[in-house]
């Protein structure tokens, strides 16, 4: 009863919402899950989610909010850490339309943005001008301006521009009262603000603003007449709790014209962090301190980091300069200052941004321990003085010792800011939680530190607060929030009447749901509900990462939409494992939805700092929800569509694919046939070969030569390229063979069940697995390497097949010796011998990596053989669009061509006659043809092309 009492009271809310808001106003249980947590470690289920937009729209959102006594929380791009960006009323999303820059002024060095904007977005507009913003917080590509205002965002350049506070000039803000006024300098905009200030001086002066990262309670100091009585400064860093920005002036830097990255290499973190101070004279733009715990987990993930110098902890040191010569001398003053074990210098670049990267990928990374076990923030970032930095680290490295934690300690040690996630269990309570924060919060205080460096305290840190301040200290923070939001409506929860650090916790709720018929989650303890929680909600999929290569999330890049990136879809699957909100279990109309605009591009499964592998979650989910049940009819046609293709050619082995291709050649025909098989109707079928590799193999081969002496490579032909690109197959054979090898074809063409596994057919799926390691086993036992073409069907063999045959101990034999065409190319031949890569000189080549390869096996080896022959190569970073049967389906068809247009469609149209266009996905190739009218070829048949050219 109360559960409907409270649906009836959403309901009203967003009926009133809708009546005065033009944009989007959401009651349902899907958008819901999607807005229920941040990246912390909470969860609170809003009753309505509001994406404003214009500034008309947060004013009627807050009226609504105000009459009806429902509390109102604002988001930016979801990134916030300790729980400061959701609440259980009306939360407003600014980040999908209120998300632009007003103006750039190169004179004064100002910017006013939209509380939207994301970060990344302002600094390439201002880039243009040799300015940027200061602070630069590692999710710059998806963190919004006014939640970094709301945070006090610092990231690692604060140490030379300083906090978010000291570059902002004003903001237009409206408070908890309906008061909207522009935050400067001054005090009078608020009533009884003055007052409240002179009488508490003492204070202000001696409790607030010790040290630059003093980031926990409200930075009231910057009202202090000799601290320039800046109300703008003051509001930065509450979290949501007095005002909501509207607007903002910024500060902007210019842009160093030289930076140089020094690395310094010590015995240990705690030696790094006492190194600190000592630097500080030599004006360094950057100080990121790193553990040796922490590279070897990028090691584990990413198969290799870096050559860092020798030691067990590392200063990541930037410094500028007018000119190189300038930031070298620099480089080299404060080497001769750092007393380390080693250290290594390099210009900006792709070497210096590889170290970079290390350290941007933290948060995620670092959300599991050296031990496969689930980290959590709730004391993430934590500051101390720097000069007390390296005791404060021996201690809290003492302290989870005895609280038989571990975490992983990185962070901005120039401003001694640490950052860090904590094995601590919460699947069950949160009592570890609410013991460790209370020691940590004592030790942080004893080191005359701060709760919070950067994130802000929110529901992770705001009951903490009084082990850091005086019960006078904390009266004023309850006067000043009093004085702009005395009803409380504004994020009620945080920093002032706090909810308690084990309120909320959404991994408790969670239930368990193992392991069943599916995949195995192996990685995940056997339970799909922790292989979800692997999302911590860092919110990388919200980023346009195409820049630095990326192909995760393309769906989210077409619509911009919550709904349609990883960390939307994880939430609603999450809040189907708790069950209180989505409702329905597999089949819930939620999931569903979630879900369907989800390509299964698994680009995540890489891309996605804690490892989120959303097309496996998506397959299981379907696999699950199907179970016993008639599927869509494209489950039939497109994901069983080998069986179909090996039926015809069984069949009817000569007329059967010239018949397929003379009907859907009529398009009145096709039309209709498509749309009986959930296709849609405006996509054409891909022609089918007239001859199978198969039958040209065996024609082949009863004409050819074998040189038994020659090492021998397995050729598994998969079932698009045995039936529809033949030609591949075929090339395959004749680069194999110029390269030295002896090519061998299994007896029987054996399929890996792709397209069961995209669609869900998980079943089907393993019984198509267990056939094709009973042929494939024999050969991997003998040591047989097995090169796979299609790179999606490869990806099931190195990463899929393990999954849904656990245990197996031939399966995996299978999965270790398969390899790409350029993997393959790339290794010395048995007697030391290296294939001579055919003269590419002169061939510019336009390469669309797969998505599978991407995630699975990468597309270095690819590149870096087109290098090794003399190709001019650019390689399109992003999804086609098509996805295997995803872009085929109905329904499916614009947002394919939207994904399409992100980089594929605008490389192929600026693409001259001679590029070649270089795509090993079948998928990707249809693609280009249907929508381009652009034909790709495959790298096996580059190579063939020009050795037959004489180019070998």
């Amino acid at each position: 009863m109360e559960v409907d009492k409270h649906q009836g009271h959403a309901v009203a809310l967003a009926a009133r919402l809708r009546r005065v808001v033009a944009g989007e106003v959401s009651d349902s249980t899907r958008r819901r899950a999607e807005y229920s947590t941040d990246a912390s470690n909470y969860r609170v289920v809003p009753e309505v989610v509001v994406l404003p937009r214009d500034t008309d729209d947060v004013l009627a959102a807050l009226d609504v909010a105000r009459r009806e006594g429902v509390a109102l929380t604002c988001r930016g791009g979801g990134t916030s850490i300790a729980g400061n960006a959701i609440g259980p009323g009306i939360v407003l999303d600014f980040s999908r339309h209120l998300n632009h820059v007003v103006d750039i002024d190169p004179g004064s060095r100002t910017a006013v943005v939209r509380p939207g904007v994301v970060l990344a977005d302002l600094q390439r507009q201002a880039a243009a001008h040799g300015l940027r913003f200061g602070p630069d917080p590692s999710s710059h590509a998806r963190a919004t301006l006014a939640g970094m205002i709301g945070n006090n965002a610092c990231g690692a350049h604060a140490v030379a521009y300083g906090r978010t506070a000291d570059n902002v000039r004003s903001l237009d803000v409206v408070d908890g009262t309906g008061r909207r006024f522009t935050a400067a300098t001054g005090l009078e905009p608020v009533p009884g603000l003055a007052e409240l200030v002179h009488a508490n001086l003492e204070v202000l002066r001696t409790e607030l603003g010790r040290f630059p990262r003093q980031g926990s309670g409200y930075a009231l100091e910057h009202l202090l007449p000799e601290r320039g009585r800046s109300l703008a400064r003051a509001l930065v860093g509450t979290e949501g709790t007095v005002a909501i920005t509207l607007g903002a002036t910024l500060d902007l830097v210019p842009i160093s014209p030289a930076r140089v990255l020094v690395v310094l290499g010590y015995p240990d973190m705690f030696t790094a962090a006492d190194a600190v101070p000592a630097l500080l004279d030599h004006a360094p733009l950057a100080v990121e301190g790193l553990d040796a715990r922490l590279v070897e987990v990028v090691r584990q993930h990413r198969g290799r980091v870096p050559d860092l110098p020798r030691g067990g902890g590392w200063l990541m040191i930037e410094v500028g300069g007018d000119t190189a010569g300038d930031a070298l001398r620099v480089a080299d003053a404060l080497i001769a200052d750092a007393e380390a074990l080693d250290h290594v210098v390099l210009p900006a670049g792709p070497q210096a941004t590889a170290l970079w990267r290390i350290r941007e990928d933290g948060a995620g990374l670092a959300g599991r321990s050296p031990a496969g076990r689930p980290a959590w923030p709730g004391w993430e970032d934590a500051a101390v003085p720097p000069e007390r930095l390296g005791g404060y680290l021996r201690e809290f490295d003492a302290l989870m010792t005895q609280h038989g934690v571990t975490g992983l300690p990185y962070g901005h040690f120039g401003d001694g800011c640490v950052h860090v996630r904590i094995d601590i269990p919460l699947e069950s309570d949160g009592s570890v939680l609410r013991a460790f924060l209370h020691d940590a919060a004592r030790l942080v205080a004893a080191h005359g530190g701060s709760l919070s460096g950067e994130h802000g305290d929110g529901r992770a840190r705001g009951e903490l607060l009084s082990l850091m301040y005086s019960d006078r200290a904390l009266a004023v923070f309850q006067a000043f929030k009093a004085l702009f939001d005395p009803d409380d409506v504004l994020n009620p929860g945080v920093l002032v009447r706090p909810r308690p650090v084990d309120a909320d916790l959404r991994r408790p709720r969670a239930r368990p749901l193992p392991a069943r018929d599916g995949f195995a989650f192996g990685h995940d303890g056997g339970d799909f509900t922790n292989a979800v929680h692997r999302c911590v909600g860092v919110g990388k999929c919200r980023a346009d990462t195409s820049a630095a290569g990326g192909f995760m999330c393309p769906s989210f890049l077409a619509t911009r939409d919550e709904k349609d990136t990883t960390r939307g879809r994880a939430r609603v699957l999450q809040d189907m494992a708790n069950g209180s909100l989505v409702t329905g279990g597999w089949s819930a109309p939620e999931v569903a939805e979630s879900l369907e605009l989800c390509l299964s591009c698994k680009a995540c499964a890489s891309d996605c700092p804690a490892g989120v592998d959303m097309a496996r979650y998506k397959a299981e989910v379907l696999h699950r929800s199907y179970a016993g049940r008639l599927r869509p009819a494209s489950h039939y046609s497109l994901g069983q569509l080998p069986r179909w293709l090996a039926l015809l050619n069984r069949l009817l082995p000569v007329a059967g694919p010239a018949a397929a291709n003379a009907v859907f050649a009529v398009r009145p025909l096709a039309r209709a046939l498509l749309s009986l098989s959930g296709v849609d109707s405006r996509r054409r079928a891909p022609r089918i070969a007239p001859v199978p590799f198969a039958r040209w193999w065996r024609r082949h081969r009863s004409h050819a030569a074998v040189d038994r002496a020659r090492p021998p490579v397995l050729l598994w032909v998969d079932s698009f390229s045995n039936g529809m690109s033949p030609e591949v197959a075929t090339a395959a054979v004749e680069v194999l063979t110029d390269a030295g090898y002896r090519v061998v074809v299994p007896e029987r063409s054996v399929c890996c069940g792709l397209t069961w596994i995209s669609t869900g057919q998980l079943t089907g799926a393993r019984r198509r697995l267990r056939q094709l390691v009973a042929v494939l086993g024999r050969y991997a036992e003998a040591g047989m390497p097995i090169v796979g073409l299609e790179p999606s069907c490869t990806a099931v063999l190195r990463s899929d097949l393990v999954e849904l045959l656990p245990g197996d101990a031939e399966a995996r034999r299978v999965a270790d010796a398969v390899l790409t065409l350029a993997e393959l190319l790339s290794r010395p031949l048995p007697d030391g011998r290296r294939w001579q890569v055919p003269d590419l000189s002169g061939v510019r080549v336009l390469a669309q990596p797969h998505c599978h390869q991407h995630a699975v096996m990468g597309y270095e080896a690819d590149l870096a053989l087109l290098t090794a022959g003399g190709a001019r190569t650019s390689s399109l970073a992003g999804c086609c669009g098509l996805a295997g049967n995803f872009g085929m389906e109905r329904g499916h068809y614009e947002v394919s061509v939207a994904v399409a247009e992100n980089a594929l469609l605008p490389a192929l149209r600026d693409k001259d006659t001679e590029t070649v266009f270089l795509a090993d996905g079948f998928s990707c190739r249809t693609q280009a043809e249907q929508l381009a009218g652009v034909r790709g070829v495959h790298l096996a048949q580059l190579l063939a092309a020009r050795l037959r050219a004489g180019g070998g």
